[in-house]
């Protein structure tokens, strides 16, 4: 179990979170735990039919559950369509954010042209650089790096070790966690006799409100104009966005994804694990790619796509890559048989009628 920060009756609960009461509700609540592992004081939730062996034995004082399960729930309970939306809920209240309390660690270095709200927290060893301007109740963990004319709004959370590179935008009430790099140069390129010449990368990196970078996540700043990630945007660690780059609102991008330049991704859309992301590409609002998925086309439909080859023994999976290079000569002699066959046809005598 894990041992909550408030304590809250269950009726409280779902009153705030808008799930229906079923019980008394008057059981206060101070932990979290799963089914299986809850202990009296301890509120759980179902969301998974494979879990519900453990709801008539569960010693949790309240479940968090669907509707068809509450007639098995031997405890209080909130009722709703969507328990592990009503369970993000409950957990937010028990577990708070800590409150920001203003000042500066000895070791962090400001510069003197920064502005940096009263209310904020600048960490141990941070660095805040000259024209940065810092807002209210900002968290600025320790190690982390402010370039020069960044902005960071209010109640934002640079957990730690964070580097915002000039310029850089950050909205409001933004997460942003170890080791992300925000607004680094972008991979620009100009090739002169087979020599690599750098291009000046211009622009910067603009985030919207309520925008959550996870750890190791890089966002390089475009060339001319800005990468932008818009309000509600959800990126999980190891991603790399390229230049230019724009993300809708409310889109949720999990680990290991790579998009490159230029490329447009529309509102409320999901991208799976690993999914890579060609350039100079345009995918329209509630799109939804699976794990894995290698995307080099632009989409502008709805829907939920995939695209590539699932696991298989090494051995099948050079047989099959033999099959896909003899493919385009398989299909050239297709072709040919089916032009002879039609013309073996049209030269036969027609029946008479």
């Amino acid at each position: 179990m894990v041992r909550a920060d408030t304590v809250h009756t269950v009726a409280e609960l779902a009153r705030r979170c808008g799930a229906k009461l079923q019980g008394g509700g008057k059981a206060e609540i101070s932990a979290i735990a799963p089914l299986d592992q809850a202990e009296p004081g301890a509120i759980s939730f179902l969301n998974d039919a494979k879990y519900r062996q453990h709801l008539q034995d569960t010693r949790a004082s309240a479940v968090i559950l669907h509707e068809t399960d509450a007639a098995l729930c031997p405890v209080d309970a909130l009722v709703t369509d969507e328990p592990y939306l009503v369970y993000a809920r409950v957990a937010a209240l028990l577990f708070p954010d800590s409150v920001v309390e203003g000042g500066r660690d000895a070791s962090a270095r400001i510069s003197e042209r920064a502005e940096v709200h009263p209310s904020a927290w600048i960490g141990p060893q941070a660095v805040i650089e000259p024209g940065a301007r810092i807002g209210e109740r900002v968290f600025i963990g320790p190690g982390c790096v402010i370039g020069a004319d960044c902005v960071v709004g209010d109640d934002s959370r640079l957990v730690a070790t964070v580097t915002l590179c000039r310029g850089t935008q950050l909205g409001r009430r933004n997460l942003i966690h170890p080791g992300a790099v925000i607004g680094s140069d972008g991979f620009g390129l100009a090739n002169d006799s087979g020599r690599w010449i750098k291009v000046p990368q211009l622009g910067c990196v603009r985030l919207g409100d309520d925008v959550e970078v996870g750890a190791n996540t890089t966002i390089d700043r475009g060339a001319i104009g800005d990468t932008v990630i818009a309000d509600g945007v959800k990126l999980d660690n190891q991603i790399q966005v390229a230049h230019n780059v724009c993300i809708g609102e409310h889109t949720a991008i999990a680990g290991c994804v790579g998009i490159a330049g230029s490329t447009r991704i529309g509102r409320h859309c999901t991208v799976g694990g690993g999914v890579g992301i060609s350039g100079h590409l345009t995918i329209g609002d509630d799109v939804h790619f699976t794990g894995q998925t290698l995307v080099t086309r632009s989409i502008t439909e709805p829907g939920s796509y995939s695209g590539n080859l699932p696991v298989m023994p090494s051995r099948k999976w050079r047989r099959a890559v033999v099959l896909i290079r003899r493919l385009d000569g398989m299909m050239q002699r297709l072709l040919a048989l089916e032009k002879r066959l039609s013309n073996e046809q049209d030269r036969r005598p027609k029946e008479a009628d």
